[in-house]
């Protein structure tokens, strides 16, 4: 386990939709900027990683669900980064009222590129020592996504503000392409419970994607989607609803 880093959160207006409550991209962001501030604080920061041509990606996300954040609701967000290999670097937050009752746990798996080759590079001990994070052999090993098997989409053009800092498509901006293509009256008939997300390839600027869905009624009603642009796959995802 390694050290664990919070802060405190208002939840504003505009990080909310129409039914008052946090919506997956502002709350993956702001998970982000808490580790973000982990990590400028240890001092290997974005721009110490920048010096070595490096950045950070993430590869995969999972979102547990007890309740959304609603609006004006003060949040604490933890995180801590758990572990790490030769590959990937794995980090959880947790998101607790202000009566210390968890909300959110998210899972993500984190791997570094190289800036200039657009590859991925191996994770040093040193680079995470501030952490203190256990170093692992074994790889994570996700639950496994579903496919989608229809062929209803959606098309989509990605613009500038889609974009981060590292000159692809943010992370948090893939959640409104996956969910868009349910509709208002699905939104607000229904609140997620579980999230899982796998990052295949970057996305850049002036492409266009096509997002796809089906509907499957099983235990909980399940949602499967993927990202594609021409023939290639961006991004796949499942989710988990249940009726508000």
């Amino acid at each position: 386990m390694g050290k664990k880093h919070e802060t405190m959160h208002q939840v504003s207006y505009y990080e909310c939709d129409l039914n008052g409550e946090m919506t997956f991209p502002m709350m993956i962001s702001v998970a982000i900027k808490v580790s973000s501030e982990q990590s400028d604080i240890l001092g290997v920061g974005s721009d110490y990683i920048n010096t070595l041509g490096i950045t950070w990606v993430i590869t995969q996300t999972e979102v547990i669900i007890q309740q959304l954040p609603k609006v004006d609701q003060t949040i604490k967000i933890v995180t801590e980064p758990t572990a790490f290999n030769k590959f990937f670097c794995y980090r959880s937050f947790w998101i607790y009222n202000e009566a210390g009752e968890e909300l959110v746990q998210i899972n993500m798996a984190f791997a570094l590129m190289d800036v200039k080759a657009r590859k991925i590079t191996s994770v040093s001990a040193e680079l995470m020592a501030p952490f203190e994070s256990e170093q692992i052999k074994k790889i994570h090993r996700w639950e496994k996504i579903e496919q989608v098997e229809s062929e209803v989409s959606r098309p989509y053009h990605v613009r500038y503000y889609d974009l981060d800092s590292n000159h692809h498509v943010n992370n948090a901006i893939y959640f409104n392409w996956l969910i868009d293509v349910l509709g208002r009256e699905f939104m607000e008939t229904y609140r997620p419970t579980y999230a899982n997300l796998k990052f295949d390839k970057e996305v850049l600027y002036g492409v266009d994607i096509d997002s796809y869905y089906d509907l499957v009624e099983e235990e909980a009603l399940r949602s499967r989607h993927a990202i594609r642009f021409g023939d290639q796959l961006a991004c796949e995802a499942n989710f988990l609803w249940k009726k508000r």
